[in-house]
C-alpha cells in the first residue's frame, strides 16, 4: 500500500519551492531472446500484473494516480480560454479550398529569386530544394514531375533492395506515382497548375489513409480488418492542390514508438548515419524528405511523433494545436493527444503545406472554438517589430538536462543570436510537476490507444466462450489472437497499457487540467516556451533490435523529454534545425506556442532558421531528384 498524498490547487502552488527533479526511469533494457521471453511474461495472466504493477510501482505511477488526492476536476480533451489575436499575420479561411489558401499563404512568405537558386554555383555550400525551386523549375521547363518521377521511382527501387532492408515506403506503385506525375505534367503544359503544390512529391504516414494504398499502421495485418475506401480528409486536401502522393511511409508500428524501429519491414535508418534511428514514429516520413526525395511528408504526432524523428533527420516539423487539422481518416482519430501534421525541409515548406492540410473538424469547431488559423505575413514591416517583442520562456534546469551539451550549447547560442539581432527577451521560468505531466500522457495515450485497438488486436484473448452444448459451462479462451503478430515492443507497451485502471485513466485527467493551469500562467508572461527537441541525437541502432526489435525506456525518457507537453496540453509546437553535435548529428530546437497561435512558432522558427543558415551538412544518403546531379 502507499501512503495518501493531497496536492494543494494549482493556483496555490508556490513556485519558488519548485525543485527540478531528473527523470529517473525503472526499466531493463532488452532485445533477442531475453526480450522474447519478457514479452510472454508481460502477457502471462497473473504474473504479467505482477511485472507491470512492480514498474508501475518503481516509477511511481501508483503513487500518483492511486494514492493522491487531485483536487482539480478532470480535463478530458483540451480546453482554452480566448487567445490574444497574433501581430503581423494573414488569416486563412477553414471553409475555402485547399489551393485558394495555400496560393494566399506564398503571397506573404519571404522574398524569392528563383534564377539565382537554380543557376547558383555548384560548388556552393549544401542547401535543399525549396517547393518553390520545384514550381520554378516546372514554370520553366527546365525539367517536368514525370522526370523527376522517374528519378525518385529509381532510387526508391535502389532502397528496396538494399540489404538489410531499410525501406522509406512500404506500400508504393511505381504506376501509381508515373500516372499523378503525368498529369501534372500536363496541367503544366496547360499553364495552369493547381497550386503551388502541383507536381510536389509528398509521402503520407502509414497511419493515415491515402488511396488506392491500404493503412496498415505498419503492421501485418490492419489492412486485414481496415478497409481503405477514400483519403483522409488532410490527404484529400493535399490531392486537390496538386500534390503527387508517392505512397506510405514506413513508421514505428501503430506509433508506439519513438525509435522508428519495425522488424516487420525494416528499420528505416537515419539519412546522416545509416547505423542510426530516424526517430519515431514518423520514421520514414522524416527519412524520406532529409534525403531529398520527397519536398514534404505527412505524419501523426501523439507523443512527439513527427518531432522527435524530424529533430534526429534534421528537418522541420510542425505539431499544430490539437484539433487544428481534421484528423478523420487516420488509425488515431479519436484520441485526445494526436494531430496530423507536416514534415518539410524548410520552414516556408512547412508553412505551404500546413496552410493545404488546416481546418477543424466539424465536430471539434463546436467543442474547442478555435481561433482563425493564421500564417506569418512575413513582408509586412510589423513581422520584424513582432518578433522583438516576443518574450520566450526557458526553464533552465528543464533546459539543460541533456546527454550531451552539445545539445543544450547549440541552443543556448541561437537563443543570444536571437536576442542580438531581433531583440527577443529571454524569461526565466519554472514548469512545476514535470513528473506528473510524464504519467498524465502516458496513461492517457496508452488507455486511449488500448480502446482503439482492443476490438481487433485482443480478439478472443483470455475471454472465456459459452458451450454451445450446455450454455451454463464455458469453454477455455480461444487465444486467436491478431496482438499476437505484433512487433514484441508493440506487444510490452500493450501490456503496460492493459495495467492501466478507470481510475487511472480519470487521474490523468485531473492532472491534465492542473498542468494547464500552470501553463495558462505562464503564458500571461511568455509568448513561446523554448527547449532543445530532445534530449540526445540520434541513438544506434543494435545490430539484434533489426530482427525482433527492443525496449529501451531510457532511450525513449530522452527522446521524450520536451515533447509530451505539446501533447498532453495540445499547444501548437515546431523543431527546426539549429546545428549538429560533435559526431555531426542533427540538433532541433522546439518551440511550444499559445493555444491556437502557430503563426508565432512559425515566424520564430523561420528567424531561427535564418540565423542558423551557416552551411548545413549534406546528409550521406541523399538524392537531388530535382537536378538529377
Amino acid at each position: 500500500m502507499g501512503n495518501k498524498r493531497v496536492m494543494i490547487p494549482a493556483s496555490e502552488v508556490d513556485l519558488t519551492a519548485v525543485n527540478y527533479i531528473p527523470e529517473n526511469i525503472q526499466a531493463p533494457h532488452l532485445t533477442g531472446f531475453w526480450f522474447k521471453f519478457f514479452v510472454k511474461l508481460a502477457e502471462a495472466p497473473g504474473i504479467g500484473s505482477l511485472i507491470m504493477n512492480h514498474l508501475k510501482k518503481e516509477n511511481k505511477i501508483d503513487e500518483m494516480l492511486k494514492y493522491t488526492v487531485i483536487p482539480e476536476v478532470p480535463m478530458f480533451k483540451p480546453e482554452y480560454p480566448p487567445q490574444e489575436p497574433e501581430p503581423a499575420v494573414v488569416s486563412l479561411e477553414e471553409d475555402a479550398k485547399p489551393e485558394e489558401r495555400v496560393n494566399l499563404a506564398l503571397k506573404y512568405l519571404p522574398e524569392y529569386d528563383p534564377a539565382s537558386n537554380w543557376s547558383g554555383d555548384s560548388t556552393a555550400s549544401f542547401r535543399y530544394w525549396k517547393i518553390r525551386d520545384y514550381a520554378y523549375a516546372y514554370r520553366s521547363k527546365f525539367t517536368t514531375p514525370s522526370m523527376v518521377a522517374e528519378r525518385f521511382i529509381s532510387a526508391i527501387e535502389e532502397f528496396n533492395n538494399k540489404n538489410p532492408t531499410a525501406p522509406l515506403l512500404i506500400s508504393f506503385d511505381p504506376d501509381e506515382v508515373r500516372k499523378q506525375a503525368a498529369a501534372s505534367t500536363q496541367r503544366f503544359q496547360q499553364g495552369n497548375p493547381l497550386s503551388i503544390l502541383d507536381g510536389i512529391f509528398m509521402a503520407i504516414k502509414d497511419d493515415i489513409d491515402c488511396y488506392p494504398h491500404p493503412s496498415k499502421g505498419a503492421t501485418t495485418w490492419m489492412h486485414e480488418v481496415r478497409e481503405v475506401k477514400k483519403d483522409a480528409v488532410s490527404v484529400s486536401r493535399l490531392r486537390s492542390c496538386g500534390a503527387i502522393l508517392v505512397g506510405k511511409a514506413n513508421m514505428h508500428e501503430l506509433g508506439l514508438g519513438t525509435t522508428g524501429n519495425n522488424a516487420n519491414y525494416g528499420t528505416t535508418r537515419n539519412p546522416h548515419d545509416p547505423d542510426r534511428y530516424t526517430g519515431g514514429s514518423s520514421s520514414g516520413p522524416a527519412a524520406i524528405v532529409a534525403s531529398g526525395l520527397c519536398s514534404a511528408a505527412v505524419g501523426t504526432d501523439g507523443g512527439g511523433s513527427v518531432r522527435i524523428p524530424s529533430s534526429l533527420c534534421g528537418v522541420v516539423g510542425l505539431k499544430s494545436t490539437y484539433g487544428r487539422t481534421d484528423m478523420t481518416g487516420s488509425l488515431c482519430d479519436d484520441g485526445t493527444v494526436e494531430i496530423i501534421g507536416p514534415i518539410a525541409t524548410t520552414v516556408e515548406d512547412t508553412i505551404l503545406v500546413y496552410a493545404a492540410i488546416l481546418g477543424s473538424s466539424p465536430a471539434e469547431r463546436i467543442s474547442l472554438r478555435p481561433s482563425v488559423p493564421c500564417i506569418p505575413n512575413f513582408p509586412s514591416q510589423d513581422s520584424s517589430q513582432s518578433l522583438e517583442a516576443l518574450h520566450l520562456g526557458k526553464y533552465t534546469e528543464w533546459f539543460n538536462d541533456v546527454l550531451s551539451t552539445d545539445i543544450s550549447d547549440n541552443c543556448e547560442n541561437v537563443l543570444s543570436r536571437l536576442s542580438e539581432k531581433h531583440g527577443c527577451k529571454m524569461v526565466e521560468i519554472v514548469i512545476p510537476e514535470l513528473h506528473e505531466m510524464r504519467v498524465a500522457h502516458i496513461v492517457s495515450i496508452g488507455s486511449e490507444s488500448l480502446c482503439s485497438l482492443n476490438p481487433d488486436c485482443y480478439e478472443g484473448l483470455h475471454t472465456p466462450r459459452l458451450n454451445p452444448r450446455d450454455t451454463c459451462h464455458l469453454l477455455p479462451a480461444v487465444d486467436i489472437r491478431r496482438g499476437a503478430r505484433l512487433t514484441y515492443d508493440t506487444r510490452t507497451n500493450l501490456a503496460f497499457f492493459r495495467s492501466f485502471t478507470a481510475a487511472d485513466y480519470v487521474a490523468a485527467q485531473r492532472l491534465r487540467r492542473r498542468l494547464m493551469y500552470f501553463h495558462m500562467e505562464i503564458f500571461k508572461k511568455v509568448d513561446i516556451i523554448v527547449t532543445p527537441t530532445t534530449g540526445m541525437t540520434a541513438p544506434r541502432i543494435p545490430p539484434s533490435a533489426l530482427k525482433v526489435g527492443e525496449t529501451d525506456l531510457h532511450i525513449s525518457g530522452d527522446l521524450m523529454r520536451f515533447i509530451i507537453t505539446a501533447n498532453l496540453l495540445g499547444f501548437p509546437a515546431v523543431t527546426v534545425p539549429v546545428g549538429y553535435d560533435n559526431q555531426g548529428l542533427p540538433i532541433g530546437m522546439q518551440l511550444i506556442g499559445r493555444p491556437w497561435c502557430e503563426a508565432s512558432i512559425l515566424r520564430l522558427a523561420a528567424a531561427i532558421e535564418e540565423t542558423c543558415a551557416e552551411p548545413k551538412k549534406k546528409p550521406l544518403q541523399y538524392y537531388d531528384i530535382l537536378k538529377g546531379n
